[in-house]
């Protein structure tokens, strides 16, 4: 790899090793959005798993410290999760998010891991892939209420891009703070119908 094109992000904690991510330094339109499951395999699935690796590590990991034994876990792999990325015209990551889907309760989704990259941010793009992420909850998750098909996504957000999330339509659940890899959340909700 190019040096110069490589951005380190050093470990945290020995034994770990640091990540190499491609920096971004601009977001390039349009704008394609790729899918793919938890359990997906392929060259298609695992180039959108790198790239959503890449996004969450570089905001997650390396912005906001949070460990990287917390960011990535085991419901990343699951069949009933769904990966959303955004890329560039150039093919550079630039924000991701997934929905977790439980099975036993029909529809309810987790909207999670919404992250945008620094040179995004402000575009637009953040909620564009809301947007997907919905989209992609309602056609995996809707239920009949009254006659209308539904889904409620639910989120965990950190408290610092609440009103990001209050714009996009989300409203706070129970005022509840807590903390979630250090950092204050409060959990928010949306109904997403059609």
């Amino acid at each position: 790899m190019d040096e110069e094109r490589v951005m380190t992000l050093p470990s945290r904690r020995p034994g770990i090793p640091e990540l190499l991510i491609t920096p971004v330094g601009a977001a390039v339109e349009p704008y394609r959005f790729e899918t793919c499951t938890g359990d997906q395999r392929g060259p298609a699935a695992e180039s959108t798993r790198a790239g959503v690796a890449d996004v969450r590590l570089e905001v997650f990991v390396g912005e906001q410290g949070v460990p990287l034994l917390l960011e990535i876990d085991a419901r990343d792999d699951l069949a009933t999760t769904l990966h959303v990325l955004a890329r560039g015209a150039d093919g550079a990551p630039l924000a991701a998010g997934r929905i977790l889907v439980d099975p036993g309760r029909p529809g309810l989704v987790h909207l999670g891991r919404l992250a945008v990259r620094r040179a995004c941010r402000g575009t637009g793009l953040g909620v564009r892939v809301v947007a997907a992420l919905e989209d992609a909850a309602w056609r995996r998750a809707a239920v009949d209420r009254d006659g209308t098909a539904a889904v409620v996504v639910v989120l965990a957000a950190q408290e610092q891009a609440m009103g990001f999330y209050a714009r996009c339509g989300y409203t706070v659940l129970t005022g509840r703070s807590y903390l979630d890899a250090g950092i204050a959340h409060q959990d928010m909700a949306r109904l997403v119908t059609r």
